[in-house]
């Protein structure tokens, strides 16, 4: 390692904890921490801070919380830190080209998609929705574009079909958090050089809205597996199920689900057997792994079974 750098810290959720954490360990100092304003939660609407603040409270690193770094004030008091390098990962709020001049080194992004590929704010859950074999973790150089930098370094990982978002999750962050101090040491010594990325390729992960959780059955198999598997275990795709012809509609999360080899003429939605293969627009199906009613726990679907008469035949909406 280099000589250590004097670091800001810019991240909210969890995958960015544990790049905060492996920064820390390899002997960097955390002047600061920055991390999006705590916002209310649960049934009481108690502020919470995000998963960043809390860890970095209970390490005893400062924490800043501003609403915005635009302010003339929130831009001194971020070159004032004197930084060599800020590492940024999943932080919520726009850079101005004053804070990301700020630092010696500059601002160093970590970014979970294989750019120019999944630009934006949701990369993880739309490689899966996309039906993407691989994906990654990038140190890129922060500029004034989303997400246009040069990249530093990378680390790439399969997707496979079995993996959720949450899965994928938990390997980019473990990816992350081994590349970022590694891609640091590289960048003080100048042994890793920035490459600019390519003109082509290029696609937005933008954020997630309800627009993209409802299932819509007419859609090919695989596209509906990859939907579900890419918005799990949050926010989940759902469904409409009667479980009386005559009953109100209830909206089912579908958590986990396999791409099936069955064929069939059904209608889409239908029931083709008694244990949740569902019939897709293609003449594919996907079989249905684990579920959750509102106001219940997330199930697996022999248990979601035993509670709930659910039949070859039934079409789901």
């Amino acid at each position: 390692m280099t000589k250590p750098l004097r670091i800001a810290f810019m991240g909210s959720p969890d995958i960015a904890v544990h790049v905060l954490a492996a920064v820390a360990e390899a002997g960097h100092d955390i002047a600061c921490v920055y991390s999006q304003p705590p916002r209310p939660s649960g049934r009481g609407k108690k502020l919470r801070p995000t998963p960043v603040h809390a860890f970095a409270e209970e390490q005893g690193y400062e924490v800043r919380t501003p609403k915005s770094l635009k302010p003339a004030e929130e831009k001194a008091r971020f070159a004032a830190l004197d930084l060599d390098a800020a590492v940024v990962v999943a932080y919520g709020l726009i850079l101005p080209k004053a804070v990301l001049d700020a630092p010696r080194l500059g601002c160093m992004n970590m970014h979970a998609s294989l750019l120019p590929r999944w630009r934006g704010a949701a990369p993880i859950q739309r490689a899966i929705m996309a039906g993407d074999a691989m994906t990654g973790v990038q140190a890129m150089m922060m500029e004034e574009g989303l997400d246009t930098g040069p990249v530093l370094a990378s680390e790439e990982t399969r997707i496979f079909g079995f993996d959720t978002a949450g899965s994928l999750h938990d390997k980019l962050a473990d990816l992350a958090a081994d590349l970022a101090p590694r891609a640091l040491d590289g960048l003080a010594d100048g042994s890793l050089k920035p490459v600019p990325q390519a003109d082509d390729g290029i696609t937005y992960a933008s954020k997630l809205t309800a627009a993209d959780q409802r299932i819509d059955w007419s859609r090919p198999a695989w596209e509906v597996d990859c939907q579900i598997r890419g918005l799990a275990p949050f926010p989940g795709a759902w469904f409409h199920w009667r479980p009386k012809p005559d009953d109100e509609p209830v909206r089912v999360k579908a958590l986990l689900s396999k791409l099936s080899d069955a064929h069939h003429d059904a209608a889409p939605g239908t029931l083709l057997d008694d244990a949740l293969l569902v019939a897709c627009g293609d003449g594919g199906a996907v079989r249905l792994k684990a579920l959750q009613k509102p106001g219940s726990r997330a199930m697996e679907a022999k248990d979601f079974l035993l509670g709930n008469k659910v039949d070859k035949g039934t079409r789901f909406e």
